[in-house]
């Protein structure tokens, strides 16, 4: 059940523990809430669904990442809501009261790291913990106005953390402010290093100091035309557009790549299958014994045991393909410039078949920087049908330092 401290449906009624954490250090004085696939001793990790095993039972150590966050003076809160099993888009899981998106009321918060983003979105914590298979940072973050990184594959560390596709996993935050997610990223990233930014560092840049990046910057910017198409409509496209002349007036202007070899529905089914492939090797045996679980979640799962391992190898080996072009496009240090989502959050109480059209038309976005392994960050620059919109970039591996303090950068311009 959630918590009656909120109305927001964000954090989860586990009862109130103290969790050890360090007494100074950059995080001193900042609340956190764990999403609740993340271990934490002295709370159980429920994972969305109350017949998963780990919902039973009390995690008697704490996830890494997430004691990194304590050791560096953070306060931990509670648990955050979670989509069940983590495979979902929209923050409607069936077990729990759906989180309220604190920016646009009458939308959904995305999923599947709901309860992180609306709990720190609603201002009832600084930092909280996401995750991101295939959008579960970025997606909540563009529908809440929230920065979110997802970081190169493999970068942070997700032990003790609940799988789903670990070739696609990764660990994620949200913070407050862009100052705060800067020294989160600190304490996660290690300090930013000087490259691509002439004369200062990127964290310096970030925080407005050092060179101007418009006259400095090296990274060449980079827009592919399939996919800024993917937006709604005419409205989204001309939001769209403006978001991007802010980032061009910080980093210079964007150029028209050539089209990538993969179409996008090759690139979004190459995506479908891997993950679908990998969650049913993980969670199969789970799924095929509870009777307890959302019939649309089940019918992702279950689209995975129709894929043999022909099917995972052939998409594995065109995985390979695509990634090595996509980081030849970038070089070592290019951004690929596109929408984080194609619009707003859908309303709360669109159908079924209103959020599924939805879901498959982000996943295309999506999956370049999952399939690639990339690092991708969404800025909250736009607004479109008075909800939050971002923008997005991705960059080279191990670009992840340096894409905070750009979004710092170009959120300052805005």
């Amino acid at each position: 059940m959630t918590s009656t401290r909120d109305d927001l449906n964000a954090f989860l009624d586990y009862p109130p523990i103290e969790v050890p954490h360090a007494a100074t250090g950059p995080l001193a004085g900042l609340t956190l809430g764990v999403k609740d696939i993340f271990d934490v001793a002295g709370h159980p990790t429920g994972g969305g669904n109350p017949e998963f095993p780990g919902a039973s039972k009390i995690a008697t150590t704490t996830a890494p990442s997430v004691q990194k966050l304590l050791d560096a003076g953070a306060t931990y809160l509670g648990k955050t809501q979670t989509e069940e099993l983590t495979f979902s888009l929209m923050g409607q899981n069936v077990h729990f009261p759906h989180p309220v998106n604190p920016r646009a009321r009458d939308r959904v918060t995305g999923g599947s790291s709901s309860g992180s983003a609306a709990a720190v979105a609603g201002g009832l914590c600084d930092i909280a913990t996401a995750s991101d298979t295939g959008g579960s940072v970025r997606g909540p973050a563009s529908f809440c106005g929230l920065i979110g990184l997802r970081a190169t594959h493999g970068r942070l560390s997700l032990e003790k953390a609940m799988p789903l596709a670990p070739s696609l996993d990764v660990f994620g935050w949200y913070a407050k402010d862009a100052a705060t997610y800067e020294k989160v990223a600190d304490v996660m990233l290690g300090e930013a290093s000087p490259s691509p930014l002439r004369g200062g560092s990127a964290r310096e840049a970030g925080r407005g100091g050092g060179p101007d990046l418009r006259s400095e910057q090296k990274t060449k910017v980079i827009r592919l035309s399939a996919f800024d198409a993917l937006v709604l409509g005419p409205d989204e496209a001309a939001e769209y557009a403006r978001m991007v002349a802010i980032v061009e007036s910080v980093l210079g202007a964007a150029q028209e790549a050539p089209a990538l070899t993969f179409s996008v529905d090759d690139l979004y089914w190459m995506f479908r299958r891997i993950q679908a492939y990998e969650a049913w090797a993980v969670h199969g045996d789970f799924v095929s014994k509870t009777a307890n679980m959302d019939p649309a979640v089940r019918a992702r799962f279950e689209f995975g045991k129709t894929l043999g391992c022909e099917v995972a190898v052939d998409e594995t080996k065109k995985r390979t393909e695509f990634r090595t072009e996509l980081e030849a496009l970038l070089g070592a240090d290019g951004v690929l410039v596109l929408p984080t989502m194609p619009g707003a959050a859908p309303k709360s109480a669109s159908s079924g078949d209103e959020l599924l059209d939805y879901r498959e038309r982000a996943l295309r976005l999506l999956c370049l920087s999952g399939l690639s392994g990339l690092p991708q960050i969404t800025i909250p620059l736009g607004t479109v049908h008075g909800a939050p919109f971002g923008i997005s970039l991705i960059g080279p591996r191990n670009f992840d330092r340096t894409l905070v303090a750009l979004a710092t950068r170009i959120m300052d311009a805005a």
